[in-house]
């Protein structure tokens, strides 16, 4: 296979997508504790007739070929919002995946740079598929355990075949897992009781059904606020805002979701949900022939049947953020989910991501038991 031609063919029409699809199953082999993703949804993911991304971005889809067999594939993409935000002209990548073979990945990425530098764009970083809002970074540490998700798998020898393209790295990102069981310790929650008591403009619920657009329009604002100034920021848009609420509604644990209000004003947020990847973990990325019965069941039956959930997102108002204030709202919507986590019998969750040099949001998790246990990594490369 050395000595064989690579070719790389360039994604433009539907079976060319469902191929790109496949080339993950195919480099994953072996990896017994990866999660197939749900093809369906990759394929609406990679489309822009289908991703509402496409109306604020562009993306270039590639596969490697050796003697007409798939061995990799990668994306590479421009997003205008973090163009006009950052205006660093950096694109992203993403979508990798490969055989054991550094040709592959170099014919891969040269003739990603080569798209990009077309677009006017002189740096590289990821991965991202398809920006820091979505699945982020490549897996280097925590190997031995599934993927949650919207989180990513990789085997260990990707990282080598990145960094032997010139990439190096910019940042890493932690998953968090911690035991709700003992998420907040007994003192945390004496403070947290007298501290209740003596603010009388202090509310805090879980999310309503009834106003759930509402709701989910406070999660966006507040995650906007919150998070404008970490690195490689991106804000998310009404449409973002919108498909996202399309798009958990069918998961969504109302009681898994806090809000800490002061004033009537939103505060503080987090959510909880239940690992989709258990959901369909057995089920090979595929809905037929009746795959889609048992999750439509393990769907409605998610507060019985699930028992893991992730937090994704998690904010504090800018002025309480690096206040005590801050730390007691957070602890509060933590607090929160923990309790309504032990009725459902939901022990384990992972918190993800943080930023490594997050030192705030990091001493908060590891206050309250949280342990890092998978590391993701972005990296970087001038073009």
């Amino acid at each position: 296979m050395k000595n064989s031609k690579i070719k790389i063919r360039v994604v433009q029409n539907k079976t060319d997508r469902e191929l790109f699809c496949e080339v993950n199953s195919i480099c994953m082999q072996g990896a017994n504790v990866w999660v197939p993703p749900i093809k369906q949804m990759v394929l609406n993911q990679i489309n822009p007739n289908k991703n509402s991304w496409f109306q604020n971005g562009e993306a270039y889809f590639l596969i490697a070929e050796i003697d007409n067999k798939p061995v990799g594939r990668l994306s590479v993409q421009l997003d205008y919002n973090h163009l006009n935000l950052h205006k660093d002209s950096t694109g992203f990548f993403g979508f990798f995946d490969s055989i054991d073979n550094q040709e592959v990945t170099n014919a891969l990425f040269k003739k990603g740079f080569e798209w990009l530098r077309n677009k006017g764009l002189r740096k590289v970083r990821g991965p991202f598929s398809l920006n820091i809002n979505q699945e982020s970074g490549l897996l280097v540490e925590g190997f031995e355990s599934p993927q949650r998700m919207m989180m990513g798998y990789a085997k260990p020898y990707y990282e080598k075949l990145i960094l032997n393209t010139g990439f190096f790295k910019v940042k890493d990102l932690f998953a968090y897992l911690t035991p709700m069981d003992t998420a907040i310790p007994y003192k945390y929650r004496d403070i947290l009781e007298r501290f209740i008591n003596r603010n009388s403009g202090l509310s805090f619920r879980h999310l309503d059904m009834k106003r759930y657009d509402s709701d989910i329009r406070i999660i966006v604002d507040l995650f906007n606020q919150a998070w404008r100034d970490n690195w490689g920021f991106i804000p998310m848009t009404d449409i973002d805002a919108r498909n996202m609420a399309k798009e958990l509604k069918p998961i969504i644990i109302p009681e898994l979701v806090w809000f800490a209000f002061i004033d009537g004003k939103p505060a503080a947020m987090a959510v909880a949900l239940p690992d989709f990847n258990e959901m369909i973990s057995d089920l090979q990325g595929s809905l037929l022939p009746l795959n889609w019965i048992k999750l439509l069941w393990r769907i409605i039956n998610r507060k019985t049947w699930s028992s893991r959930t992730r937090i994704p997102l998690m904010g504090v108002a800018p002025e309480y953020k690096n206040k005590t204030m801050g730390s007691i709202l957070a602890l509060i919507v933590i607090g929160s989910i923990r309790e309504a986590s032990l009725k459902f019998n939901l022990p384990i969750c992972e918190m993800s991501w943080v930023l490594e040099d997050n030192r705030a949001t990091r001493h908060s998790l590891e206050s309250i038991g949280g342990k890092i246990y998978k590391t993701y990594r972005v990296y970087e490369k001038a073009i």
